[in-house]
């Protein structure tokens, strides 16, 4: 077995692994196999972006969860106790990671928020983590993540942000597409505009869904 094999055999044992701690969160909801396609498919989608082989199996923990709530949502084995928003750029490193924590910020938890990207980074871009951490908003532990038809299919609200036709339609889904510049490249203090710009924004589509925002 080479040393790259063992790593794969490992990476697939821990993911298992996760598969079972997602089995336990999910009973009842959705089976074990269910379960475990699930893990291997955000696997498969993760790892050509993945940044350190030791965070894969947490991230793709993380991702399969989100994955099975909208699935769950979609067939009402899930109710839906608060608006869905899903945000989508090209790389999922910038525009779409602010949008969205801006929104959980803003909205204090009121609205339940994710972010995909059509074609993902390896990672957030390090001068928008330092602009939202300016704002006291921690962006370090997201990463960016493929966008998947089950999650759009299980927003209320679909906001493209400079993504194009990559976003598929799916028919009773609100969609806007928000014409923002792309802070890839870009010095801090052009980040800060933009990041201004995206909470702007949120405010506005946080008054529009009736949702008091902090501070407010």
């Amino acid at each position: 077995m080479t040393n790259e094999e063992g790593i794969e055999g490992e990476l697939r044992s821990r993911i298992r692994q996760q598969a079972q701690r997602l089995a336990e969160e999910f009973s009842g909801i959705f089976g074990v196999e269910t379960i475990q396609r699930v893990a291997d498919e955000s696997y498969l989608l993760l790892r050509p972006n993945a940044r350190l082989t030791e965070y894969v199996p947490l991230l793709v923990y993380r991702f399969a969860r989100e994955r099975l709530r909208a699935q769950a949502q979609m067939e009402g084995a899930m109710s839906k106790e608060q608006p869905e928003v899903l945000f989508v750029c090209v790389h999922n490193a910038g525009r779409s990671q602010m949008a969205a924590v801006l929104t959980a910020h803003l909205s204090e938890g009121k609205v339940h928020v994710r972010s995909a990207g059509s074609t993902p980074a390896n990672e957030i871009n390090p001068q928008v983590i330092g602009a939202m951490a300016e704002l006291g908003l921690d962006l370090s532990q997201e990463f960016p993540k493929p966008l998947t038809d089950d999650v759009v299919q299980a927003a209320d609200v679909v906001i493209t942000m400079g993504c194009g036709d990559a976003c598929p339609i799916f028919p009773g889904k609100r969609y806007l597409d928000w014409v923002v510049d792309d802070p890839a490249g870009q010095p801090i203090d052009v980040v800060r505009r933009i990041r201004d710009e995206i909470r702007g924004r949120v405010e506005g589509l946080l008054a529009e869904l009736q949702i008091r925002t902090s501070g407010s």
